[in-house]
């Protein structure tokens, strides 16, 4: 095959899985998985999909403020058949940390995992980088929940289709106790998350990479090579500390991360 034609071919099979993603979108209805176009294992051409749909929504008028981290877990990564982690775009309306409730309606199936989630002093863009520099870069932690959710129907997922479809960002609630890495260890804290006054997950901080501080180092490196970094001011969701859980419409969430605190959410009712 030509490289013109093996280039076409790639450029259908993005905008192939592109439009797929989008339409479940507009529609408000889960789509097939898009790994029957991009392939089981070609996560770098599932990236291309991913800018593809970043690019449409800041053509939009949203605003990118920072990045979450996804497949920190062993176990997970295992399951999907990888060996390292992968990431999404955080847009602006995906913050809803200052609305009264999560806007259920904005879902498809979500799911919820309680995060350390970093805020950026400065830049993380230098060629050398290490845990001691994305240390020092840290303005300051909170606690997190992130809403997960996916396009694709039932959850089935591979890493092609979580790539794609933004890493299965949806929104995030940011807690209030704002703390410097100075005041306390991420690897070394213990997280209990419960729904509707039942606990549905614990964990540990050295579950997400060893340390989150890990997969912030990871985020900044690949960022930076993908030739986007990690900027100042930024959010950065670091990884699930314990199993995701599902939510529904009118669920009441609270999660405490050992110093840090507390973070909820109330999801509304559908129709709202």
């Amino acid at each position: 095959m030509s490289q013109t034609s093996t280039s076409s071919t790639l450029t259908a099979a993005i905008d192939a899985a592109t439009a797929r993603l989008q339409a479940a979108v507009r529609a408000g209805v889960p789509c097939a998985p898009v790994r029957d176009v991009l392939g089981e294992e070609d996560v770098a051409l599932a990236y291309r999909v991913q800018q593809a749909l970043t690019d449409a929504r800041l053509s939009t008028g949203a605003r990118i403020v920072g990045r979450k981290i996804g497949l920190t877990s062993p176990a997970v990564q295992q399951q999907l058949g990888v060996d390292q982690p992968d990431f999404g775009v955080l847009f602006d309306d995906m913050d809803v940390t200052d609305l009264p409730e999560v806007p259920s309606a904005r879902l498809l199936q979500p799911k919820v995992e309680a995060e350390i989630a970093f805020v950026l002093a400065t830049d993380l863009d230098d060629p050398d980088l290490d845990v001691a520099a994305v240390r020092r870069t840290v303005d300051y932690a909170v606690a997190s929940l992130e809403i997960v959710d996916s396009r694709v129907a039932e959850w089935d997922i591979r890493i092609t289709d979580t790539v794609a479809d933004n890493a299965s960002s949806g929104l995030f609630v940011l807690g209030q106790n704002r703390l410097s890495l100075s005041e306390f260890e991420p690897a070394e804290v213990t997280m209990a998350m419960h729904v509707n006054g039942r606990l549905v997950s614990e964990g540990r901080g050295d579950a997400c990479l060893g340390d989150p501080l890990n997969a912030l180092l990871w985020l900044a490196e690949t960022a930076r090579d993908f030739g986007e970094p990690l900027r100042a001011g930024q959010v950065v969701l670091s990884g699930a500390l314990g199993p995701m859980a599902p939510v529904s419409p009118g669920d009441r969430v609270h999660a405490e991360i050992s110093g840090l605190g507390a973070v909820n959410a109330t999801f509304s009712s559908k129709e709202q």
